[in-house]
C-alpha cells in the first residue's frame, strides 16, 4: 500500500534518509511555485503537528506557538510598517522644506514645525517667523530682491539635483530592486513568481531611504506605491523568521497579501478585494489578519502623528454644503476627464519605457534621473502650484475656503455687511487672486500631466497615487471655482433656480478637487471600490460617496473604452512577467492540443521511465535540457503517465544520494514503483526516488478547450499541466506556454513573456 505522504509527494525525499535534506522545496530565481504542492507539504505539516501535540506538554505548546505564529508576524509587521511611513512622511517635510530654508533654532525642523515652536508668529503671517530663514536671508542677509530670488532659485535646483543624485546613486548600487513602484512586481510576486531579493533586508532599506531623498527632491513622484513594497518587505523579513513560512512559499504568500491591505500612506487602507493587486486567491484568515496588522500600524502611525493633526488622514476635509443633484453632471465630466487622463497616461508612459528599454537611453538611468530632476525643478520653482510638496498642494486645493484661510484660492471680494458664521460663508465674486491662481493652476496641469509621463518607471522609487491625484485636483478644483462663479453670477438659471439663492453657499470647489483627484487616480489605476475607500481614508469625506463613485465609475467605463490595462498592467507585460490576469478574456476557440508541446516536427517530450533509467541517464538528461520538470511514464513505449517530478529535487535526490548511500553509482538503475525492479546478479544498488515523485499530476485532455485551461492555471495556480488522452502521455502545458498563446492571440509578441 502507498501511504499519504507518498501520494501527495511529500514526506521524506529518499527512503534512507531519515530527514529531508536542505534545499528541499525551494525554487530558483525566476521561477513559478507550484500552489498545489505547497498546500500539499502545509497539510502534511499541520497534519503532523496536530498528532504530535497529544503526545506530550511540550509538543502542545509547539503547537500553540505554530498556531500564534500568523499573528506575532502580523503584529511585528504592523508595528514596523507603521513606523516607517510615520518616518517617511516626517522626513519628506523636513527635506522638501530644506530645498528653501532651514529652521535655526533646531535644524531638524519643518517650516511649519518651526513657525509652531515660535512665540512671535503671527495670526497675519502665519507662514513667518524668525526662526526660520530662506537660504538668501541666511548667506546674503536679503529676502526680498533679484538677488535673493536667483539665489534661492539656484540653491532650489542643487538640492533637488543632490537628493535625486543621491538616491539613484544608492538604487543603482546597493539594490537595483528598489527601483520603481514595485507594484507590478508584487502583483507577479503574489501570483507565484519568484524573484529573489526583490523583498530582501538591502532593498527594504535603500528604498525606504531613497524613497525619502525623491519624493523631497520635488519629482512628479509619489511614496505611496513603493510603500506597499516596503510592507512587503517587512513582511518577508519577519516570516522569514519562522520556519512555518520560511519553508513554504505558499503560506509567505499569505504574509505578502496581507502587506498590501494596510496600503495607503496610512498604510491602513481596506486593499483586499481590489484588482489593483490581488487577482488571485485570498483566504478569509489572510483578511482577519491583515485587519490586525492594519490596526497594529494605525496605532503606530498614531502615536508617531506625522501629520501634526492628530488625525489618521493626511488631506483632511470638512464641507458644510451637501452636493446637489444637478452637479453629478460637473462631476460626471470630471470622470471622463480622468478616463482621459488615465488612457494618454499610460500609453505615452509605456511607449517612454519601451524606448528607454531598446534605446541607448536605458544605459544612462542616472543621467535620465539628472535631467529630469533639472527640467522639473527648474520649471517649477517659478510657479508656487508646483514649488511646493505636491501633498500640500493637494491639501490646499481640497480645503473649503473659511474665514480664516489666507490662500489665494481664497481671495473672493467680501461683502463688508456679511454677518454670517464662519462655517456658513456665501458664494462671492472671485477676487484678483482666485483669477491668477486660475491661470497659475492651468500651467501646473500641463506641466504636471507632461512631466509625470517621463519620470514614472526611471531607476529610482516612483510612486504615482500622488501625481495622479494632482492631476485630477487641479481639474476638479479649477471646474469648481468655474461652477461657483457660474451659480454666483447666473442664479436665476433653471439649472440652479431650485438650490442656489442669492447669499447661499451652494457650490464647495474643494468638493470638485478631491471628485477629479479620484477620477484620474481611477483612470490610471482602473481602481473602483478601493478607489473610493482610499479617498475616504485620505480626505474623511464618507458624506461625498455617491460623487466619488459616480466619478470612479465613470473614469473607468471612459479608460476601459481604450484598452482593459491599468498602468501597472501595462508594466507586467512590459516587463515580460508571467502574470495571468483575471480580467483578460480568453473567448478564443482553441484547445489544448493547439497549445500544448511538443508541436508537429519538434523533438520528443522528454520524459523519465519508472524503472528502466540508470543515474548517469537521468544526469544526462537534466544536463541536456532546461526544463522544471519531467513527466514520469511507464515505458517509452507505452507512455502511460505514472507522476511528475521536479528538476531542482532531481539534482538534489542524486547528489545526496552519491554522497550518503553506499553503493549509488552512474550505472545504478532508477525507479520510482514501490518495489525495485529485478535486476541480474551483482548489479549496482538501485535507486529509489518515489517519494520525489507527484503521483497526481494536473491532467487535462487534448480536446480541453483552452478557456477551460486558462481559468484552471488561474485559479489553481499551476505551474504546469499535462495533457492525456485514454492515460496516454501527449504533452505538456505550462504557463508561460498559456501566456504566450494569449498573447499569439491578442496579435502581440509571444516572445515577449521573458522568464521561466
Amino acid at each position: 500500500m502507498v501511504n499519504a505522504g507518498d501520494m501527495n509527494g511529500s514526506g521524506n525525499l529518499m527512503d534512507f534518509l531519515d530527514e529531508p535534506f536542505p534545499d528541499v522545496g525551494t525554487y530558483e530565481d525566476f521561477h513559478t511555485i507550484d500552489w498545489l504542492r505547497e498546500k500539499s507539504r502545509d497539510t502534511d505539516r499541520h497534519r503532523k503537528i496536530t498528532s504530535k501535540s497529544k503526545e506530550s506538554i511540550w509538543e502542545f505548546i509547539k503547537s500553540l506557538l505554530d498556531a500564534w505564529s500568523g499573528w506575532v508576524v502580523m503584529l511585528l509587521i504592523g508595528l514596523l510598517a507603521g513606523t516607517l511611513a510615520g518616518v517617511i512622511d516626517l522626513a519628506v517635510d523636513w527635506m522638501t522644506d530644506l530645498k528653501e530654508g532651514v529652521c535655526l533654532s533646531a535644524f531638524w525642523y519643518s517650516h511649519e514645525q518651526c513657525c509652531w515652536t515660535s512665540n512671535e508668529t503671527t495670526f497675519d503671517d502665519r507662514d513667518k517667523c524668525p526662526q526660520w530663514q530662506k537660504w538668501s536671508e541666511l548667506l546674503v542677509n536679503q529676502s526680498e530682491g533679484a538677488s535673493a530670488y536667483i539665489l534661492n532659485y539656484f540653491l532650489y535646483i542643487m538640492w533637488a539635483l543632490c537628493f535625486a543624485f543621491l538616491a539613484v546613486s544608492l538604487v543603482r548600487v546597493f539594490a537595483p530592486y528598489a527601483c520603481g513602484s514595485g507594484i507590478p512586481e508584487i502583483k507577479t510576486i503574489l501570483s507565484g513568481f519568484i524573484i529573489r531579493g526583490y523583498l530582501g533586508k538591502w532593498t527594504l532599506l535603500i528604498k525606504t531611504v531613497t524613497l525619502v531623498l525623491v519624493v523631497s527632491s520635488g519629482l512628479s513622484l509619489g511614496k505611496e506605491g513603493p510603500l506597499v513594497h516596503v510592507a512587503c518587505c517587512c513582511g518577508n523579513f519577519f516570516s522569514s523568521l519562522f520556519s512555518k513560512y520560511s519553508k513554504n512559499e505558499g503560506k509567505r504568500r499569505e504574509v505578502r497579501l496581507a502587506q498590501i491591505t494596510f496600503y495607503s500612506p496610512l498604510q491602513i487602507c481596506s486593499f483586499s478585494k481590489d484588482s489593483c493587486l490581488v487577482s488571485y486567491y485570498f483566504p478569509l484568515k489572510t483578511l482577519w489578519r491583515s485587519f490586525f496588522a492594519a490596526l497594529v500600524a494605525a496605532f503606530t502611525l498614531r502615536s508617531i502623528n506625522p501629520f501634526g493633526n492628530s488625525r489618521l488622514v493626511l488631506f483632511y476635509v470638512e464641507y458644510h454644503t451637501p452636493w446637489y443633484m444637478a452637479e453629478l453632471f460637473p462631476f460626471i465630466l470630471l470622470g471622463v476627464f480622468g478616463g482621459l487622463w488615465g488612457t494618454l497616461f499610460i500609453r505615452c508612459n509605456i511607449a517612454w519605457c519601451r524606448r528607454r528599454k531598446t534605446t541607448r537611453l536605458g544605459k544612462y538611468p542616472v543621467l535620465e534621473v539628472i535631467v529630469i530632476t533639472a527640467i522639473t525643478a527648474i520649471i517649477a520653482y517659478p510657479n508656487p502650484y508646483t514649488r511646493r510638496s505636491t501633498s500640500e498642494l493637494i491639501s490646499e486645493l481640497f480645503n473649503d475656503c473659511g474665514a480664516l484661510e489666507s490662500s489665494q484660492l481664497c481671495d473672493y471680494i467680501n461683502d463688508p455687511n456679511m454677518t454670517r458664521p464662519v462655517d456658513d460663508i456665501p458664494d462671492r465674486p472671485a477676487g484678483p487672486g482666485v483669477y491668477t491662481a486660475m491661470w497659475q493652476l492651468a500651467l501646473a496641469l500641463v506641466f504636471k500631466i507632461v512631466i509625470t509621463i517621463f519620470t514614472f518607471g526611471m531607476k529610482i522609487p516612483s510612486g504615482l497615487f500622488i501625481p495622479s491625484m494632482a492631476v485630477g485636483a487641479m481639474a476638479g478644483r479649477m471646474v469648481g471655482i468655474g461652477v461657483e462663479q457660474l451659480a454666483y453670477h447666473h442664479h436665476d438659471w433653471i439649472i440652479f433656480r431650485n438650490w442656489c439663492r442669492p447669499g447661499a453657499d451652494c457650490v464647495t470647489p474643494g468638493l470638485y478637487a478631491m471628485v477629479g483627484a479620484a477620477a484620474c487616480l481611477g483612470g490610471v489605476t482602473r481602481m473602483t471600490v478601493s478607489l473610493v475607500v482610499i479617498m475616504f481614508e485620505l480626505t474623511g469625506g464618507l458624506e461625498y460617496i455617491v460623487p466619488l463613485m459616480a466619478a470612479a465609475v465613470t473614469s473607468k467605463w471612459v479608460a476601459d473604452a481604450f484598452g482593459k490595462e491599468g498602468i501597472y498592467e501595462a508594466h507586467i507585460h512590459l516587463n515580460g512577467y508571467p502574470f495571468l490576469d483575471v480580467k483578460d478574456e480568453f473567448t478564443h476557440r482553441t484547445l489544448a492540443t493547439d497549445v500544448m508541446r511538443p508541436r508537429r516536427g519538434e523533438a520528443p517530450l522528454s520524459v523519465l521511465t519508472q524503472d528502466s533509467m540508470t543515474v548517469e541517464d537521468v544526469e544526462t538528461l537534466i544536463k541536456e535540457t532546461d526544463y522544471n520538470g519531467f513527466p514520469v511514464v511507464v515505458s517509452k513505449d507505452s507512455e502511460r503517465l505514472i507522476g511528475f517530478a521536479q528538476r531542482r529535487e532531481l539534482i538534489l535526490a542524486i547528489k545526496n544520494a552519491r554522497q550518503r548511500q553506499d553503493g549509488v553509482v552512474s550505472n545504478s538503475i532508477v525507479y520510482f514503483t514501490e518495489d525495485p525492479p529485478e535486476l541480474p546478479p551483482n548489479s549496482p544498488h538501485p535507486l529509489k526516488l518515489r517519494r520525489i515523485l507527484n503521483l497526481s499530476p494536473f491532467t487535462v485532455t487534448d480536446h480541453t478547450p483552452m478557456e477551460t485551461v486558462v481559468d484552471i492555471f488561474r485559479k489553481l495556480g499551476l505551474r504546469q499541466c499535462l495533457v492525456t488522452r485514454s492515460g496516454r502521455l501527449l504533452g505538456i502545458i505550462t504557463k508561460k506556454d498559456v501566456l504566450r498563446h494569449m498573447a499569439q492571440m491578442a496579435n502581440q509578441d509571444p516572445e515577449s513573456i521573458m522568464f521561466n
